[in-house]
């Protein structure tokens, strides 16, 4: 889709304006194409750092990694716009002391809300917005319609996008990861005009990686542990993405304010980071309380700590999150006993209490049986001995990773006694 430059800068100035309206803190624009971090993502796949997540592996009918390029999962986006909003919250982190009776509950699922529903209703705001501005360009003629000879799958004739249509979606550029089907109706129609402004709103379900298009967005740099960092806010920061089809003026990426620090690599207890700026999902404390099922690897358990339900660690001790500001946003707070909860609580937390609880939250994911495992973990390593009735009960627990790692706790109680 093609619109003249300065009906370009200023749709991308009212972009940026539209993300600050919607309660982001931070916004902006990078290409789709020359970012050189894409092409660690298919040798990090395929030395098997992604564990059991599968859906990273995610590939196109030519085989080729989903997430590893926009050209296959989007051929279509010729500008990906990236948003930030600040979810830190003015309570204790988790390299603080506590109680070892107590759990630790990543800072990010404390919230009231599931971060994807919020980040994604504010990125629909933005989104329509933009549609509205692309409107109207057309209007004052500033918008032209794709070129026949476009290599855009949408910009076929009428009559081939007829008869393809069917066959199209089924091979990713119609039919993306969580595309809704009225969007993708609305490609598919062979009646849409090609002055149609194609988007796409994610919030963590999109076929790309976005701490790399938010570096070039100008919103943070990478990391040494992998995060986006803001030397404003930290890197407390959800990220929402809208690809679209307009050619918008990119920013300027953003540089690494790292140096020499490596204050995330030696804090990490499972020593998940094999380099900076590189991560081992099946040692990270996040990736085993969250995404992997069934029995977690006992030489990792010690290193798990407390952690029930991912890991702030890396964050926590990074110092450009000393001064990282507290969110206001109400759909952030914490909802009541999340911060530093009682693993009793949640080790004999009921299936009921369990859906109604976690409602809405991110934690669902690591289920009822996930979230008790972890409990079981944390209280073998918590040296306290009265754990070992609720423990002992679990043993015979009929989900088997809750009932060896209730064993586990059994005996690593026994050994600190």
């Amino acid at each position: 889709m093609h619109i003249h430059k300065i009906a370009s800068d200023q749709i991308a100035a009212l972009v940026k304006q539209s993300a600050h309206d919607a309660g982001f803190e931070l916004g902006g624009i990078a290409p789709v194409q020359g970012l050189p971090e894409l092409n660690y993502f298919p040798a990090w796949i395929a030395a098997g750092h992604a564990g059991e997540m599968k859906y990273l592996e995610a590939r196109d009918e030519a085989g080729s990694l989903k997430r590893a390029s926009l050209q296959t999962s989007a051929p279509w986006a010729r500008s990906v716009i990236v948003c930030a909003i600040n979810y830190n919250t003015a309570h204790p982190y988790s390299t603080q002391p506590a109680n070892p009776a107590q759990a630790w509950i990543s800072r990010y699922a404390w919230s009231r809300e599931d971060y994807h529903d919020a980040v994604m209703s504010k990125l629909r705001s933005v989104e329509s917005k933009l549609q509205n501005a692309f409107q109207n360009a057309i209007a004052e003629g500033a918008a032209q319609p794709i070129a026949p000879e476009s290599a855009d799958p949408l910009a076929k004739p009428v009559a081939e996008r007829r008869k393809n249509s069917a066959h199209d979606a089924s091979r990713g550029w119609v039919a993306d990861i969580d595309q809704a089907p009225e969007e993708r109706k609305k490609i598919c129609d062979p009646a849409s005009p090609a002055t149609t402004l194609i988007t796409r709103c994610y919030v963590d379900t999109g076929p790309l990686v976005e701490r790399v298009y938010a570096k070039y967005a100008g919103v943070g740099w990478i990391g040494k542990n992998t995060c986006i960092l803001n030397q404003k806010l930290g890197s407390w920061l959800f990220l929402g993405v809208i690809l679209t089809s307009l050619d918008l003026t990119p920013d300027l990426p953003a540089p690494d304010r790292c140096g020499t620090c490596t204050r995330c690599i030696d804090a990490c207890p499972t020593h998940a980071f094999i380099a900076p700026y590189q991560l081992d999902s099946n040692k990270c404390i996040a990736y085993l309380t969250i995404e992997k099922r069934g029995a977690i690897p006992e030489e990792m358990r010690e290193g798990i700590g407390r952690h029930v339900f991912g890991c702030d660690i890396c964050q926590d001790v990074c110092p450009w999150n000393r001064k990282a500001p507290a969110t206001t946003a109400p759909e952030f707070q914490p909802r009541e006993g999340l911060v530093n909860p009682a693993l009793e609580w949640l080790a004999e937390m009921s299936a009921g209490e369990f859906r109604e609880k976690f409602r809405g939250s991110p934690i669902r994911r690591t289920k009822r049986t996930g979230l008790r495992r972890n409990a079981a973990i944390a209280m073998g390593n918590s040296k306290d001995q009265r754990f070992l009735p609720v423990l002992q009960k679990m043993q015979s627990d009929e989900d088997s990773a809750v009932a060896e790692s209730a064993t586990w706790g059994v005996k690593k109680l026994a050994a600190s006694s």
